[in-house]
């Protein structure tokens, strides 16, 4: 007399209160719920449908001077005309821009007027000659 399906393992497995949970034995991953494997499903569907439309394509008896791999057209608009919805800009990265973009300038522009102080006032006082170019024309 079954009293029905048996859970699954992962539902079985109750951990140690000191040890996680193992990867292989989360629930997300064997136990996903309906609307996560419907849109597995979508996506899976789209996937395929741009596969077969870049295959007609490259195996038409008559193709066309360039072929577009609409996959490849849709990741290269999303990764330089559609930036704003995965950039936002805020206070963290306007610091991390200007960490990266003046730090350095100003870094350069310290070492280079600290060096040229030190060798003038050594030319001051007479501990270090200025070195004379000559150029022949």
């Amino acid at each position: 007399m079954a009293s029905g399906p048996r859970p699954s393992a992962a539902k079985l497995y109750k951990p140690n209160s000191y040890v996680s949970l193992p990867a292989e034995l989360d629930p997300d991953a064997y136990d996903r719920s309906p609307e996560k494997r419907r849109a597995e499903a979508e996506r899976l569907a789209i996937r395929s449908r741009l596969k077969r439309q870049y295959l007609l394509q490259l195996n038409n008896p008559s193709p066309p001077t360039v072929i577009e791999n609409p996959a490849l057209v849709q990741w290269a608009y999303a990764k330089s005309q559609n930036v704003y919805p995965t950039f936002r800009p805020t206070l963290r990265t306007s610091f991390l821009g200007a960490a990266y973009g003046l730090a350095p300038l100003l870094f350069w522009i310290f070492v280079f007027k600290a060096d040229r102080d030190r060798q003038e006032k050594c030319i001051q006082e007479g501990k270090y000659k200025r070195p004379q170019f000559s150029v022949f024309f």
